[in-house]
């Protein structure tokens, strides 16, 4: 399995190349009990880093359902910032980590693993900029939460990228999101990606919240593992090219 180059729950130092110099990255895998059949790379969103509760209930909660986690911080996360740094650092970021993982997993003892990205709000983000470039190239990407614009400036969309991605996208979103507000614009933008899927989070705000109904963040997480497993497995098991 993958977690046997990746230790669980041990995190492991990874390089990544920086114009002004290396640093390195800790990453953290969360694996099935066994028989893994993908792996999704997970980014954190910006004011946070993979140890949050949001980010630890999803990843426990999709490995429960044999997806392999990898979480991994930002550089300006390392280095104990709450503010992204450039999108060039996290888009090094991304290939660093991809690349990694998918050494492991064309070597599994079952045979390849399709591997996605994805990641909360700027993570995500960072991993569609990424690919929409071609510097990385998923099976999917997984958006939990995407930052379609700032909150209360649908003037400045965050999607003219999007229709450059090949591969297929999952966008889960709350329908009272305020970063996607008003929605039919987030809608279209999504209906101009070659495939690209919404999964709502009825009344849910960027990271799920519900009004009147609110829950830890490790279990707002946990509960929207079904539904992006359901997602992947048949996107992991369509031919490979």
């Amino acid at each position: 399995m993958i977690a046997a180059e990746l230790p669980v729950p041990l995190s492991v130092p990874l390089p990544v190349p920086l114009p002004k110099g290396s640093v390195t990255v800790p990453t953290l895998v969360d694996a099935p009990v066994a028989d893994p059949w993908a792996v999704l790379v997970l980014a954190h969103g910006a004011g946070a880093n993979k140890d949050h509760a949001f980010l630890t209930g999803f990843a426990e909660a999709l490995a429960a359902e044999g997806v392999t986690v990898v979480r991994f911080d930002f550089p300006y996360a390392v280095a104990g910032r709450r503010m992204p740094g450039p999108a060039a650092h996290a888009i090094a970021t991304w290939v660093a980590v991809m690349d990694a993982v998918a050494s492991v997993a064309r070597a599994t003892e079952a045979g390849p693993l399709r591997v996605f990205a994805g990641g909360k709000s700027y993570g995500g983000r960072m991993a569609s900029m990424a690919a929409a470039a071609g510097d990385i190239d998923p099976a999917g990407l997984v958006y939990l939460g995407y930052p379609f614009h700032p909150p209360g400036a649908p003037d400045k969309p965050r999607a003219d990228h999007l229709p450059a991605i090949t591969q297929p996208q999952l966008f889960v979103e709350g329908d009272a999101d305020p970063f996607i507000q008003p929605v039919a614009q987030f809608e279209a933008a999504v209906a101009t990606c070659r495939d690209a899927h919404v999964h709502w989070i009825a009344g849910g705000g960027h990271s799920y919240e519900v009004k009147g109904a609110k829950r830890p963040a490790g279990e707002v997480g946990a509960a929207l593992a079904p539904s992006v497993a359901a997602w992947l497995r048949p996107v992991a098991q369509r031919p490979l090219a």
